[in-house]
């Protein structure tokens, strides 16, 4: 028998001390690769050919034109992170949802600190939610497509 209880299946060699950090940077880096994409076809098709001043100016716009885009985005980067986060590691719940969530939250707070000044009561509590909400989805796929 092997380490994972296969016959035949192959020990892996990159599972000695640094393996856990390798495979949270790993899906880190899937996060961050997924969540500048996304938002960077967000900023040049939504921002500059759809969202006028004139639809920016209703809370549904905004939330049509911003928020729903930015919760799209940050289920994928989660999505993606957590798919590329591998066994064994993913069967630990703390260090699944690390691999998963520390992108989205680090990008959230980055972009809190560099706005703090030009937030309003509305974006603030607005981009918090779409956070939880992109979060909360992102692992739910990965969850759904794990137990398919």
């Amino acid at each position: 028998m092997t380490r994972y209880g296969f016959p035949g299946a192959p020990a892996r060699e990159d599972e000695g001390r640094g393996a856990a950090l390798f495979a949270l940077a790993r899906a880190w880096a899937a996060g961050v690769v997924v969540l500048l994409f996304t938002e960077y076809v967000q900023a040049t098709v939504v921002y500059e050919h759809v969202a006028t001043a004139a639809r920016m100016e209703t809370f549904g716009g905004r939330l049509l034109l911003i928020h729903l885009p930015n919760a799209l985005c940050i289920a994928l980067a989660v999505w993606a992170a957590a798919r590329i986060h591998r066994p064994p590691f993913r069967e630990s719940a703390p260090w699944h949802l690390t691999a998963a969530l520390t992108v989205p939250i680090a990008a959230q707070l980055l972009n809190m600190g560099l706005q703090w000044e030009r937030l309003s009561v509305e974006g603030l509590l607005m981009s918090n939610a779409v956070l939880v909400v992109g979060c909360v989805a992102g692992c739910a796929a990965d969850r759904l497509q794990e137990d398919a």
